[in-house]
């Protein structure tokens, strides 16, 4: 997919993102049951359901307000640290992108990006101690390339989770037995940028379809 999209496009990818979600609940679950509270699936689950209710019911204009405005659901509605981190990284995506109508894959990448340093900033975590930073960080690295190197490194990020020891949240708490397990929230984050792809390529089909 090259060129620009707008506030469409961001609203059938997070609905994209909440089939996902809902999709692989259950494995989130098992995740996060071994280093976590068990919650992350259900969790965004429902947090992501009530995103995809809202833009229904209200769309928003543009890009921007799109991601902003689920970030204040996701915030609102989610409970435990998944709801302020994901919330966090969309409502500032959003500001960052602005009120332009209409955003190219790099924009959407550097915007990101301040996302994810907010996300970073609010954690107090970096690459390495086994969070969703491992999956966001080369993601959106991989994004200023393409849509399918942003999910392939966001989807390897995540697997390389599993031989390291958390140093933040709950599964820090468990020391080395952390070790051997891949982070729920680097998984979860690996699904946006699943979707993300997903949703490029049938945009592109449907253009190409109509042209």
């Amino acid at each position: 997919m090259t060129g620009t999209f707008g506030a469409d496009f961001l609203v059938r990818w997070l609905a994209a993102v909440a089939e996902a979600v809902d999709r692989e609940a259950e494995r989130l679950t098992e995740l996060d049951s071994a280093i976590g509270d068990a919650d992350h699936g259900a969790n965004l689950t429902r947090g992501f359901a009530a995103v995809t209710e809202t833009l229904a019911k209200e769309p928003p204009a543009t890009p921007g307000a799109v991601l902003a405005s689920a970030g204040r659901q996701l915030i609102s509605t989610v409970g435990g640290a998944s709801g302020p981190l994901y919330g966090t990284l969309l409502r500032r995506t959003g500001k960052t992108l602005g009120d332009g109508d209409r955003v190219t894959r790099e924009q959407l990448a550097e915007a990101l990006g301040s996302g994810v340093a907010a996300v970073a900033q609010l954690g107090g975590a970096q690459v390495g101690d086994k969070t969703m930073l491992d999956a966001l960080v080369p993601a959106v690295r991989g994004l200023r390339e393409s849509f399918a190197a942003a999910r392939a490194a966001a989807e390897e990020g995540a697997l390389a989770t599993v031989p390291l020891r958390a140093r933040k949240g709950r599964a820090s708490y468990l020391g080395e037995r952390s070790v051997g397990h891949q982070d729920p929230g680097a998984t979860s984050s690996a699904l946006l940028f699943a979707a993300l792809d997903e949703t490029a390529l049938a945009e592109t089909a449907r253009t190409e379809g109509a042209s």
